[in-house]
């Protein structure tokens, strides 16, 4: 059995996003990037499927620039047999994304798909249920819990109203939320392997996929600053300014 795990580079959790100054996007400039969390979360959780024996290989895929290369090496760092880059300049946003992992999954025949439920920099998640709509096949949405038998997958996940736990037949997708795993620290002798292990690089063309963008940005903005709390005497006054100055009640 094969999975296939998409990995996004992204910027750092951890670094203060600046908006250009002609609001055209975000600005990258010399800025941290690292692979999605999430996407680290769906990585961890097919090796660790692999280590159970129910897996045979872990492929993992990237598309964007030439740099994408250092978050897939980090990916076979962490236990992925082999990666593919779809290599492109281009934006390629969610339907895209997923064109291109249904071509790759149907190249591979890969019977899982995992994905991270949503990437941190656009917040879209779409790219998961967009992959199964194009390839017709079941999906596990938000899931922290994955079990693998006997062709099937049970797949416990977060809801609004706490968690559900549903049963679907293989090949599937299954998106990632937080609490399924804590992927494992990288170590130095895994990040020297990872530099043995094979690396394609692909083009969109390749694949027949149209990675053409069908949405368009207007403007990007900082969200407006929060103003200062107030202190109020008394329930009243705070129903008050709830009713006449929040106007929220």
């Amino acid at each position: 059995m094969k999975i296939l795990v998409a990995a996004k580079r992204v910027v750092d959790y951890n670094v203060k996003i600046r908006v250009k100054s002609d609001n055209s996007g975000v600005d990258l400039a010399n800025v941290k990037m690292s692979m999605n969390p999430f996407d680290e979360i769906a990585v961890e959780e097919a090796v660790r499927l692999k280590e159970a024996g129910v897996a045979t290989e872990v492929i993992v895929v990237s598309v964007g620039p030439t740099q994408c290369q250092e978050t897939l090496r980090t990916a076979l760092a962490i236990g992925a047999d082999r990666a593919i880059l779809v290599e492109t300049e281009q934006d390629v946003q969610p339907l895209g994304v997923a064109k291109l992992l249904k071509a790759l999954s149907d190249k591979e025949q890969a019977q899982i798909i995992i994905l991270g439920k949503q990437a941190i920099d656009d917040d879209s998640n779409q790219t998961g249920q967009m992959l199964a709509s194009l390839l017709d096949i079941p999906q596990a949405t938000f899931a922290s819990k994955v079990v693998v038998a006997d062709g099937k997958a049970s797949v416990t996940r977060e809801v609004d109203g706490g968690l559900e736990t549903i049963a679907i037949t293989l090949p599937a997708v299954i998106t990632t939320d937080l609490r399924l795993n804590e992927p494992r620290y990288v170590t130095l002798p895994n990040i020297m392997k990872a530099k043995k292990k094979p690396l394609e690089v692909i083009k969109p063309e390749e694949l027949g996929v149209d990675i053409a963008p069908r949405l368009k940005t207007l403007k990007v903005e900082e969200p407006p600053k929060r103003s200062a709390g107030v202190m109020v005497p008394d329930v009243a006054a705070l129903v008050e300014k709830l009713k006449n100055e929040a106007k929220v009640i």
